[in-house]
């Protein structure tokens, strides 16, 4: 970068941040996601739809929803989570639907429905929670413990890794020959393979941190079941959906990523919990 590009970043970057501090500054994620909503979203009544995903998959894994909810006139952001902890993945994605003005559904598959029954908690703008088998936490309770006869301990490998400010962490991925059994069977043993080999790794931190206090109490919520998932046990994902209050669907035969084959899941609790909501 030359030195007039230079300056043109800089000055953009100061104007920015002297318009922040009169308050002025809007988001551009969701102005960006209004945008890419598609012809006639703009006059249409629509919650943005918040997606947040787990551990071992990346926002790329709504593609299909995206492209469905846009169409329907849906603003969407799909959030990169960090996926290093609880505490902080929460707070990251409680910051991205600070920054959103208007009606929320926030989504959440697997861990990511930790993260969100966290993010949620105390923000009037988050009218529903949508769980795609997912971890539906109440105070205390981590994801850990509720995978508690789940295949995932027999089909992760460890890596030790640093952390910020010294100490170490334990980074968790599925090993590639499990991926297709452990996470999503819809997909041919190709496509498994690919997945695996870019899947976010979650740490050991993350899933074994306790929950806060959970937005579900006070926000209603909808799940859908997996019903041959191997990460989180159907059995348990019942439990927690019933202890919501969640509107529930189960799919038997589905995996734990049964939606990125099958968006149109995703796309029909949205549009469920939008007229419930509006």
């Amino acid at each position: 970068m030359n030195t007039a590009s230079r300056r043109t970043v800089l000055t953009g970057l100061a104007t920015v941040s002297a318009a922040a501090s009169l308050g002025i500054v809007a988001s551009a994620a969701p102005a960006q996601a209004a945008a890419a909503a598609g012809p006639g979203a703009a006059g249409r009544a629509r919650p943005t739809v918040v997606l947040v995903h787990g551990a071992f998959a990346d926002a790329s894994s709504w593609t299909g929803a995206v492209q469905r909810l846009q169409a329907d006139g849906f603003p969407v952001v799909a959030v990169a989570n960090p996926l290093r902890a609880l505490t902080t993945d929460a707070a990251y994605v409680s910051a991205v639907l600070a920054s959103i003005t208007g009606p929320v559904v926030l989504v959440g598959h697997s861990y990511g429905g930790a993260v969100i029954t966290n993010a949620a908690t105390g923000n009037p703008n988050v009218k529903a929670l949508v769980y795609i088998a997912a971890f539906v936490p109440d105070a205390g309770e981590s994801a850990f413990a509720l995978s508690a006869g789940g295949s995932l301990p027999d089909v992760v490998a460890a890596t030790q890794i640093p952390i910020a400010g010294g100490g170490t962490d334990v980074e968790l991925s599925i090993r590639p020959e499990e991926f297709r059994r452990a996470f999503i069977s819809e997909v041919g043993a190709a496509q498994a393979l690919a997945m695996a080999a870019t899947q976010r790794p979650v740490t050991l931190t993350a899933l074994d941190t306790p929950s806060g206090e959970p937005a579900w109490r006070g926000i209603p919520s909808w799940y859908a079941v997996s019903g041959a998932d191997q990460a989180i046990p159907p059995a348990s994902q019942r439990a927690m959906a019933a202890r919501a209050g969640s509107h529930t669907v189960e799919i038997p035969g589905a995996s734990h990523a049964y939606f990125v084959t099958h968006p149109n899941l995703v796309v029909d609790l949205v549009r469920a919990a939008a007229r419930a909501t509006a």
